[in-house]
């Protein structure tokens, strides 16, 4: 590979991920816009303004924009993809129908919004939606009530939700097996309540059981709410609490307010909403790591006091965390998370290395290094994976464990090691390793819980998980093992031919970039493969991936964003920051580890010379 070559395009990516910070010297990134997120928030704003009319004059202007937003971002089939630049899905596309119709705009926009019911039905309709989410009600139940307060479905196609079960103690909610994942008890009480009002129980003494909660679950609610009025600082879920509040007569409760200030501080210039406030703890410590890999001396960074303010150190309200997590951004609506916590335990650790580092500085990290690692030694399941947010919630997808999330949470125990003392971190890596081993399939690969590809099947994205996982064996020192190589050899297998990782069809026309490759993908199985203990990959593999990104930083389009991301089930997203951080770190690899090559022999030797 030029040295050259590679270290014009490292400073052009790394001066431009540093122009990224904000003034406050930290990164907050940008997330897409959000068609599902906008058709929720126009749904619960005009409800809101139906049942409370007095908040017309501030709500219908959003109303508007939405809806305005909605209309100018249908895709030619008919229905509506989860960003701009995702293919339709009928779970957006529902919603989005659901909010045209409830903004009563059925007859202004009737050929747009038969189009788009084509499209639902095309997918199945009702039972397509179903078969998309399984057995989770995390998404399933608020869409159809959505449709259901549109008058587009009758009550009984919403399953009911048990929202009594909610003025249980946290600690008891795994036991109980709740139908929807650990972060959804908003939705569980506000959506259980709406359909218990709307299509209360035949049975009178249920009636009356369940209606006698409805106080107490409302103050559930009231208290998980943060104070910025956003669950999870999300659109959606915000938004599916406050039409199902609304809907039953509760548009004045301070819950179902709260959650309206959130929509209208967080709606975009063009009319739309993001499926999250940002990212910014998660992208700041991301972008740490990046620098660190290239050999920037991070200790000129002035985030460090900022990241280890984001620690938690009180129990958690919403999911009744223990202290010591970091959640995806300093905001109130963060939750504690086990990848966000290995990501800010890794970022510090760099901090705590640098030569610049004084004794204080050092024994400040190590404390919150050693706090995050209890909380996530605490957090392990018994299947020795960890998972999201909650220990013990493993029958819903986003609750049970995880590859991704387990080789991220080995990573920074083992990064941490030195330091932590008494502490059975040997043993938790021992059974996060048997875990990934159990985890890898047949092929070779890992599967991700928060990454998708939209043009794989089942929108699985085997390049991040197989990549996450080899990092962890990476820093562990068994690239060698069987088990690491088999995930190397598939992930050296999948490179395009164009050089490149990933994408798919839809990349040239929706990112503007050519080819099928993603940077994201690229970036990634770079930095995974340079590690891999094989010759083959490191002269047939790695070169050609390392030039299909230098050229993308050359020509300016490696800043293209592809979405990769999950939020929620399957709720796509893209993040601003996502492509410029994996190409930072990758080109950071690729400039260390050319620089350690040694130079090549005048002469060729043959294998007998060995």
């Amino acid at each position: 590979m030029d040295q050259d070559r590679l270290q014009r395009c490292y400073a052009i990516a790394r001066d431009d991920l540093l122009a990224q910070r904000n003034g406050q010297g930290h990164w907050t990134g940008e997330l897409s816009t959000s068609a599902l997120s906008t058709a929720t928030a126009v749904s619960a704003l005009q409800l809101v303004v139906r049942h409370d009319p007095a908040q017309s004059e501030r709500l219908m202007p959003l109303i508007e924009g939405g809806v305005r937003y909605l209309t100018e971002h249908q895709n030619p089939d008919g229905g509506w993809g989860d960003t701009d630049r995702s293919y339709s899905n009928i779970a957006t596309t529902m919603l989005a129908v659901a909010a045209l119709t409830i903004a009563e705009r059925r007859e202004a926009l009737f050929e747009q919004l038969a189009f788009a019911e084509n499209y639902i039905e095309a997918q199945g309709g009702i039972p397509g939606l179903r078969r998309r989410y399984g057995k989770d009600k995390t998404f399933a139940v608020p869409i159809l009530t959505n449709y259901a307060l549109a008058g587009l479905v009758d009550w009984r196609e919403v399953s009911p939700l048990p929202f009594e079960l909610a003025c249980l103690p946290q600690k008891f909610y795994k036991l109980v097996k709740l139908p929807v994942v650990s972060y959804a008890i908003p939705a569980l009480v506000a959506i259980g309540q709406a359909r218990y009002f709307h299509r209360p129980p035949f049975n009178p003494l249920m009636r009356g059981l369940r209606g006698a909660a409805v106080k107490k679950s409302l103050a559930v609610l009231e208290r998980m709410q943060p104070a910025s009025g956003g669950y999870l600082e999300a659109a959606p879920l915000t938004s599916f609490v406050v039409m199902s509040l609304a809907s039953i007569g509760n548009a004045s409760h301070p819950v179902a307010q709260n959650g309206v200030q959130f929509l209208v501080d967080s709606v975009r210039e063009d009319g739309s909403w993001p499926i999250d406030s940002n990212l910014a703890n998660w992208v700041t410590t991301l972008s740490i790591s990046a620098l660190a890999t290239g050999g920037d001396d991070i200790a000129e960074l002035d985030c460090l006091p900022w990241v280890l303010a984001n620690q938690y150190q009180e129990t958690h309200p919403f999911t009744g965390a223990d202290p010591g997590g970091w959640g995806w951004t300093d905001l109130s609506g963060s939750v504690p998370d086990a990848d966000d916590t290995p990501g800010a335990m890794l970022a510090i650790a760099h901090f705590f290395h640098s030569p610049r580092a004084d004794n204080e500085t050092r024994r400040q990290i190590a404390s919150a290094a050693i706090s995050g690692a209890r909380w996530l030694l605490d957090l392990q399941n018994s299947d020795g994976g960890w998972p999201t947010f909650c220990a013990g919630w493993g029958t819903q997808p986003f609750d049970r464990s995880g590859s991704d999330l387990t080789a991220h949470a080995i990573r920074a125990l083992h990064a941490w090691r030195s330091e932590l003392g008494d502490l059975p971190v040997e043993r938790a890596i021992e059974r996060g390793l048997r875990y990934l081993q159990k985890q890898q399939r047949d092929d070779g690969s890992w599967l991700p819980l928060w990454f998708g590809n939209q043009d794989i099947h089942d929108d699985e994205n085997p390049i991040y998980g197989t990549v996450k996982v080899l990092l962890a064996y990476r820093d562990l020192g068994k690239m060698s093992s069987e088990t690491a190589q088999r995930g190397a050899a598939w992930l050296a297998a999948r490179q395009n031919e164009d050089g490149g990782f990933g994408g798919g069809p839809s990349i040239s026309t929706l990112c503007g970039g050519p080819g099928e490759s993603s940077v994201e993908e690229t970036a990634l199985a770079i930095e995974a493969l340079f590690a891999a203990e094989n010759s083959n990959i490191s002269a047939e593999i790695v070169p050609p991936a390392v030039g299909w990104l230098c050229q993308r930083v050359e020509e300016g389009s490696y800043v293209n964003c592809t979405p990769i991301g999950f939020y929620f089930s399957k709720l796509w997203y893209y993040e601003k920051l996502y492509p410029r951080v994996m190409t930072v770190t990758s080109l950071g690899a690729a400039l260390q580890a050319n620089a350690s090559v040694p130079p090549a022999p005048e002469t060729v030797t043959t294998s007998s010379d060995h």
